[in-house]
């Protein structure tokens, strides 16, 4: 069983979520968004969202910085495991906590406007429950790695070198093994997530317009030849040079 769930389902995850966002942008690119919902109500969706998305950020860098980054590393630059265990416990519960407010909030603004929820799909639906699970489970790992480690073992001893091992195809089961149940069934749950990700409206995370924090500004600039219209400072008047060599 070790075998099948740390050695052969990581990489069936992977071949899923690669696969499956390959197909759905092939006979669904009309699909492939969030099918924003803001004209029906925009409240909530001002709280709830930005909330959500920067509390996943947070987390994910968390993820980022826990898994890949050996305890030797952090050794080495003279952060004990005292400290690190605290930054993770502090940034890790505030990250936690504001994904799963704002997903509630998300989840709640939808089950309450008749026209967004009738627009959710059961993939969604099935989404929605999966990722909230995700969160839980998540804060729940974030607590039992300071407070409740089995057998002296944490995460950095257990899960990290599995995680890392799988990028050269050399799974160290042994080590995702020994981890604590917590784990387990946060890394069960979170590669499930990862699986129904490419059917559901989180695939627009992987067209996300980073490109528009580096295109240039657009000029707008009006047609009216009217005497109110005023141009601002710094930009030509469209049409003066020719109307000024007609009067000359």
């Amino acid at each position: 069983m070790d075998i099948l769930l740390w050695g052969v389902l990581p990489y069936v995850m992977v071949v899923i979520l690669v696969g499956g966002s390959i197909w759905r942008y092939k006979y669904d690119q009309f699909g492939w968004t969030t099918r924003s919902s803001q004209l029906y109500e925009s409240k909530l969706l001002r709280i709830g969202s930005p909330i959500f998305h920067f509390g996943l950020l947070a987390v994910i860098a968390g993820h980022v910085f826990g898994l890949i980054i050996p305890k030797s590393w952090t050794a080495a630059v003279g952060m004990s495991e005292d400290l690190y265990h605290f930054n993770a416990l502090f940034v890790g519960s505030v990250a936690g906590l504001g994904t799963l407010g704002g997903i509630m909030i998300l989840i709640y603004r939808r089950r309450k406007t008749g026209p967004v929820f009738m627009a959710t799909t059961n993939n969604d639906k099935l989404m929605y429950v999966v990722l909230v699970a995700a969160i839980i489970f998540g804060l729940w790992t974030t607590l039992a790695s300071v407070f409740f480690d089995e057998h002296g073992l944490t995460y950095r001893d257990t899960v990290s070198p599995w995680f890392r091992s799988l990028f050269i195809f050399s799974p160290n089961i042994t080590s995702m093994a020994a981890a604590p149940l917590s784990f387990h069934i946060h890394t069960l749950v979170g590669m499930l997530l990862f699986m129904v990700w490419p059917f559901t409206r989180l695939v627009h995370a992987f067209t996300a317009p980073l490109h528009y924090l580096f295109r240039p500004y657009i000029v707008y600039r009006s047609r009216d030849k009217g005497p109110s219209v005023r141009n601002r400072a710094g930009w030509s008047d469209v049409g003066t040079h020719d109307r000024d060599t007609r009067q000359r």
